[in-house]
């Protein structure tokens, strides 16, 4: 009691708080009592003090191993402050600096040296440590010591060693905010730590406000986001040191104080840019996950992600870093399904072996499936870490959306009913495929369009089918298998819903999606439309309709292929005066939907002629004879379109026709890796993620449509 009394008023005179938080006394009681502990606390949660103050109080030193940089330097900063005497020993010395500092440590005149764990590993630095007497080890970012851990980092499983060989053990904090019960296992057989010396304060934060926005044009998102928080300070966080780049020269160019921060920087350079942004020189920072760890910077008001995190662990550390001053701030999310992908690749790249890389998959899975439950998002990520939050957050995405719950029960089973019967062999895209009557090839190669299953749920779009797919995943009906193309598995859960014992319901929102007509955009169109029917003498409705003009005034297609999706836009008028009215819907590309919105396509287009058998067939009889599609058009006097529709059709009936073989190897697998991810229903996400050289007519070729 003694002890814990001389504990707040350290606390009082030193940083200016009358009391501990949640956690902080418990762990520091421990510690003083010479118990080995283990503390896991949210970001923002005050671990620092865990052991400063003990540092405080015990004789001798307190030494802080810590990962990064920066982190020392800011602590080391932040302790000065206050008048704690501390100091670093790091690569960023000169040798002058570090025997000046080694000098004062060695004659008692710091209470708390921070170093890297790499440090360890020098035979001069740990026999300077002998001749110390070291009352307390404090390791910062303590999942790094577990191979289990999003950051796990080989140089901290040294620290485990030199412990075991000291002839006088000090007292060991471990200290982290993300660990599941696999991580804090591992950390407990490390350091020797029992059940009842590990501290858990739970992992919630009730001042972020979990957001995921799914299917949006994510430049001009950030676009817009930023302009209502040009004073805020935020952190952007993207995947590639490219992205990266762009997003900082864009963001730039619109006179925001904006920094960078990837491993490709020069390290002076990185550290200007985050000097500039610690000291509110800049608000904004773009960064790659490189940044941030042990970044004390409090008033961080957003993170944005503008890319797929590679697991839970370190989408909530990285979107932990908003609010640490506990005011309210926001933690968006923008998910598109080729970030998958982008994860995909750098798990595949990566050197981690055997068990260890198919946990990565599994861990990418379960992010993936955050983007698709319905479940309040905080609790989500409560429920990953092994915390139970009784009530939902009330102020996430999930939490606020509108809508009824509708009974999917029987489309739950249709699916694990097809998984069943293809004894769970395949992934995502095959068995929707399968469900919806696809008549891709795969399908037939291995048969599976005579499974009883097939065409079962043929109402359904193969992109809206594996979107309810990915949401029962979410909902662990589903369980992916841990691999870059994962396979399907179902839960003793899904079992009790083919039994009929349980059903599944899933939120119907009541929202109008579609945009609105814009005015100015429909009255050019007028023009444009009058000014064509004036030159053939012909009433501008011949041209098109009205209700063809609305349509193109509210989602402003800017290419040939989006303009075919209009409803009143058939290919003879396409090829006549498609190029003309994209003439002027370019001119207002800015207010084009955010996201791959396209217009209904309930009502029935015209038929052009490729309809026609014999039509079709003289157009295969020319390919056959070695015209090229841009020939054949010619002479038949038909668009390029309507050829490669005769040649799609002829394909998809079995006509002697290997579309195929005029698409070379390396092509065709990048094609059918890239629709394996992002599925087959439109062309333009399969293009945005391939090579600029891989044209739109060797995916229609690949894929048969």
């Amino acid at each position: 009691m003694v002890k814990i009394l001389q504990a707040e008023e350290q606390l009082k005179h030193y940083f200016g708080y009358s009391q501990f938080r949640e956690g902080q006394q418990q762990i520091i009681e421990q510690i003083l009592n010479g118990h080995d502990s283990i503390g896991i606390m949210p970001t923002g949660g005050g671990k620092s003090i865990c052991y400063q103050i003990p540092a405080l109080l015990l004789p001798g030193i307190t030494l802080v191993l810590s990962p990064l940089i920066s982190l020392m330097k800011d602590q080391v900063d932040a302790l000065g402050e206050v008048g704690i005497p501390a100091t670093f020993l790091n690569s960023t010395l000169s040798k002058q600096e570090e025997l000046q500092r080694l000098s004062q440590i060695k004659e008692g005149q710091c209470k708390l040296v921070y170093i890297a764990p790499e440090r360890l590993e020098q035979h001069s630095f740990l026999t300077f440590l002998d001749e110390l007497e070291i009352s307390l080890v404090a390791i910062d970012e303590a999942h790094c010591m577990s191979q289990w851990g999003h950051d796990f980092r080989p140089s901290y499983l040294r620290i485990s060693t030199w412990l075991n060989q000291l002839s006088i053990k000090p007292s060991v904090l471990a200290l982290t905010a993300t660990a599941t019960e696999d991580v804090r296992r591992d950390l407990q057989q490390h350091l020797n730590v029992n059940d009842e010396n590990v501290f858990i304060t739970g992992f919630g934060r009730e001042n972020l406000m979990f957001q995921l926005v799914k299917g949006a044009d994510k430049w001009r998102y950030v676009e817009r986001y930023i302009q209502n928080r040009a004073n805020e300070a935020g952190i952007i966080y993207a995947s590639t040191r490219k992205e990266v780049e762009l997003l900082y020269e864009r963001l730039n160019k619109k006179g925001l104080r904006v920094g960078m921060y990837h491993g490709g920087m020069g390290e002076q350079l990185r550290q200007k840019h985050q000097d500039a942004f610690i000291h509110d020189k800049t608000t904004i920072m773009v960064a790659t996950n490189a940044f941030g760890m042990g970044i004390d910077k409090s008033n961080v008001r957003f993170v944005l992600h503008y890319n797929l995190p590679k697991n839970i662990e370190a989408y909530y550390q990285e979107a932990g870093r908003a609010g640490r001053d506990g005011e309210v701030s926001e933690c968006v999310l923008l998910f598109s399904a080729q970030d998958i992908r982008t994860q995909s690749f750098f798990i595949d790249q990566s050197d981690l072996q055997g068990e260890r890389k198919s946990q990565e998959y599994e861990k990418l899975q379960q992010m993936v499936a955050y983007c698709h439950t319905e479940m309040c998002l905080q609790q989500y990520i409560l429920r990953y870490f092994g915390d139970v939050a009784d009530e939902s957050c009330g102020k996430c995405s999930n939490c606020n959306r509108s809508g009824e719950k509708i009974n999917r029960t029987k489309e739950a089973q249709m699916v694990f009913s097809c998984m069943k019967r293809t004894r769970e062999r395949f992934g995502k895209t095959i068995v929707a495929q399968i469900l919806i009557g696809s008549e891709n090839q795969k399908i037939k190669q291995f048969d599976l369009n005579q499974l009883p299953t097939y065409g079962l749920m043929k109402n359904w779009t193969q992109k809206n089918l594996a979107a309810f797919i990915d949401y029962l995943s979410a909902e662990q009906y589903i369980k992916p298998t841990g691999s870059s193309y994962p396979t399907l598995q179902l839960t003793e859960k899904a079992l009790f819903v083919l039994k009929g014992d349980e059903e599944v319901f899933q939120n119907e929102i009541q929202t109008d999606d579609a945009p609105k007509q814009q005015d100015d955009v429909f009255e050019a169109l007028r023009v444009c439309r009058k000014e064509l029917a004036d030159a053939q003498n012909i009433p501008p409705y011949l041209v098109f309709s009205d209700k063809t003009l609305r349509q193109m005034s509210q989602f402003i297609p800017i290419t040939l292929e989006e303009l075919n999706e209009i409803q009143g836009v058939g290919e003879q008028k396409l090829q006549k005066y498609g190029e003309s009215f994209l003439t002027v819907l370019q001119t207002f590309e800015e207010k084009k939907p955010a996201g791959d919105i396209r217009p209904p396509l309930d009502t029935p287009k015209a038929k052009s002629s490729s309809g026609k058998k014999g039509s079709y067939l003289e157009t295969v009889t020319l390919f056959g004879e070695g015209l090229s599609v841009t020939d054949i058009a010619k002479k038949r006097q038909f668009s390029e379109q309507t050829i490669l529709n005769h040649l799609i059709k002829a394909y998809q009936e079995d006509e002697s026709l290997n579309l195929q073989q005029y698409v070379n190897d390396e092509k065709r697998h990048l094609i059918e890796s890239v629709a394996n991810e992002v599925g087959t229903e439109f062309l333009r996400p399969i293009k945005e993620q391939l090579p600029e050289e891989v044209t739109y007519q060797e995916i229609r070729f690949v894929l048969g449509k």
